[in-house]
């Protein structure tokens, strides 16, 4: 399952970068929220992927990850931060470990935890280790 799901991502994306009518980031959403939701329903307990984020103190992520306890009804509960972290994209010409390094990724890191930083093919994890504790 997880093999189609990213087979289906670069698919897509690779589909609507050769429109020649995308944007930079925002074109990719939809595939990157598709492969998100697609790994995160193999996950227990589930990741629901939300995008768009709203500012909740540090700014606004591109997506936020949220467990399935966190929404009922198909609606995020009030005032619950996205308990698996967020995800910043940038242009696919973007690096991804430089946009890692940024002030924006580390106010979202010193806020939500994790931020999975990605230009669309590179992913890059950032944040706590709870191994190392």
């Amino acid at each position: 399952m997880l093999l189609a799901a990213v087979e289906a991502y670069f698919k897509e994306l690779t589909r609507v970068v050769a429109s020649g009518g995308a944007t930079g980031e925002r074109s990719g959403y939809v595939p990157l929220a598709n492969l998100l939701n697609a790994i995160g329903a193999t996950l227990k307990p589930k990741v629901f992927c939300v995008g768009e984020l709203a500012n909740q103190g540090a700014g606004h992520p591109d997506f936020g990850l949220y467990a399935a306890r966190q929404v009922k009804a198909g609606r995020v509960r009030d005032e619950q931060l996205p308990e698996r972290g967020v995800v910043e994209a940038k242009p696919i010409e973007n690096d991804a470990w430089l946009t890692a390094a940024s002030d924006q990724v580390s106010r979202y890191s010193g806020r939500y935890r994790l931020v999975l930083v990605t230009n669309f093919r590179d992913f890059v994890l950032m944040g706590e280790n709870a191994q190392a504790a």
